[in-house]
């Protein structure tokens, strides 16, 4: 296997503090240990470092959402369609023209075609890695597993990366009653639930973990965990709780100094608002958008999660991951987009139509409200699919070349950057590795590559080891 560079060769290299944020000369010193939300449910470890840096003036982001499709999506049927190419190559569905003049995206894809003037695609995305979790874990977090190509890798050491949510909590302050950063409706996971790696706060530790909502929006009983009060637990009951537990931490604090218990008080106390607050809880009652925005998005799990990020985005989260994993019919054969059989069925009747309408409904939603200019939009896979089709009419897994695509805060629209080769196979220039797509990320929200945060042992740690990609900001 060819090894996998660093970092692109013909990408023109970042400042060192371009996006105005702390260089690796400007090291950010270590705060207190506040995380969010998500360390009240996983529980803290002591004395975990944290920085509470403002997002700059000059970002252009506010808030992120990332739309990860498990699986891996094909290239061919997506972004990067192959009309001159044999039949085993191209699929049996056709190009279509688009919003941008000359760029053309698959016919399955027609909602999305039509704002494509608002999408830069990634042609030339590439780990080399064809293994789900293992490339998954190189996405998710911009560094690459150790080794790669290794399926059904766990968390921990020495993959022990933030994830790209994680980072983003670290780096945004806890003055808000709901988490910076919210993974939903699930983790992403295996055959046999084998969790991947690089979903959580990692070398960071758990106070960094994004809270995970485990959840179906879709479903007409819909609740979020861990945002109410237990139904045997009156509110004089809480009120009682939660004076007993502030009586055991003055009691704390006063007999040992420097307590841990200071660090997280105010973790608890957005904890406790979050369950004694209706305002917040309204965020999650799809219920309060009307039956039209909601068909617009789709009445599925990922419509629905999709339609419940923009809310959250509008309640003040600054990063959402929405996760299309697999649905309850999906098969051992055909889980989510790993669509080793009957591809083109596959994608025809189950994947592009509430993919394509979600999605664009997403653009379109932020578009008319406003908000589009000052959010990201980050469409991507852990890899993309083999050129060929197979003797199942499937296609397995590819991690040579395949696309992602950004919209929206501080992404130049209409564009393309990269190229794979006539079939789909290689990529043939601009290639970019997941380091680079996350320091495009971070530069967009305001935050330079090189900007330093600190792990549980307070060693120094650069948030990207890549280099924006100038050429769609």
């Amino acid at each position: 296997m060819t090894s996998v560079p660093q970092h692109l060769a013909n990408d023109e290299p970042a400042p060192g503090n371009g996006a105005g944020g702390v260089s690796r000369r400007h090291v950010v010193t270590a705060g207190a240990g506040i995380g969010g939300l998500g360390a009240v449910f996983s529980g803290p470890s002591a004395l975990e470092a944290f920085e509470d840096i403002p997002t700059p003036a000059m970002a252009t982001a506010k808030r992120c959402i990332v739309l990860f499709l498990l699986g891996g999506p094909p290239q061919h049927e997506t972004w990067d369609p192959k009309p001159d190419a044999a039949a085993e190559v191209r699929g049996p569905y056709q190009p279509i023209a688009t919003a941008a003049p000359g760029l053309m995206v698959n016919e399955l894809m027609p909602r999305t075609a039509m704002l494509t003037d608002q999408i830069a695609v990634l042609r030339a995305m590439s780990t080399n890695d064809n293994a789900h979790s293992s490339s998954g874990y190189w996405m998710l977090t911009g560094r690459p597993h150790a080794p790669t190509n290794t399926e059904n890798a766990t968390p921990g050491p020495p993959n022990d990366s933030p994830c790209l949510a994680a980072l983003v909590k670290r780096l945004s302050s806890n003055d808000r009653p709901i988490p910076a950063a919210i993974r939903l409706p699930e983790e992403i996971w295996n055959t046999g639930r084998i969790v991947w790696p690089g979903q959580d706060g990692g070398w960071l530790g758990r106070n960094a973990d994004p809270w995970l909502l485990t959840c179906n929006p879709n479903d007409p009983e819909f609740i979020v965990p861990d945002i109410g009060l237990p139904s045997e637990v009156s509110t004089m009951r809480f009120d009682r709780r939660r004076s007993l537990l502030q009586l055991a931490n003055r009691g704390w604090d006063q007999s040992v100094p420097a307590s841990p218990v200071q660090n997280w008080d105010l973790v608890s106390q957005q904890a406790l608002g979050l369950l004694q607050s209706s305002q917040t809880r309204k965020v999650f009652d799809l219920d309060e958008e009307s039956p039209q925005m909601r068909d617009q998005y789709g009445r599925n799990r990922f419509g629905q999660s999709v339609l419940l990020a923009r809310r959250l985005m509008e309640a003040g989260v600054r990063f959402v991951q929405v996760n299309w994993t697999r649905w309850d019919y999906d098969t051992s054969a055909n889980p989510a987009w790993d669509t080793h059989a009957k591809n083109a069925d596959r994608l025809k009747n189950d994947l592009m139509p509430p993919m394509d309408l979600a999605y664009s409904a997403l653009l379109q939603d932020l578009q008319d409200s406003g908000m589009l200019d000052d959010t990201l939009v980050v469409w991507m896979g852990e890899f993309g699919r083999t050129p060929r089709i197979n003797g199942r009419g499937g296609r397995d897994h590819w991690g040579h070349v395949y696309s992602a695509a950004l919209a929206g805060g501080g992404i130049r629209g209409g564009v393309v950057h990269g190229a794979s080769d006539p079939v789909g196979a290689y990529p043939k220039d601009g290639r970019t590795e997941p380091q680079d797509l996350a320091a495009t990320i971070f530069h967009c929200l305001g935050y330079s590559p090189d900007l330093m945060v600190h792990d549980t042992l307070g060693r120094p740690m650069p948030i990207s080891t890549g280099h924006p990609i100038r050429a769609i900001l």
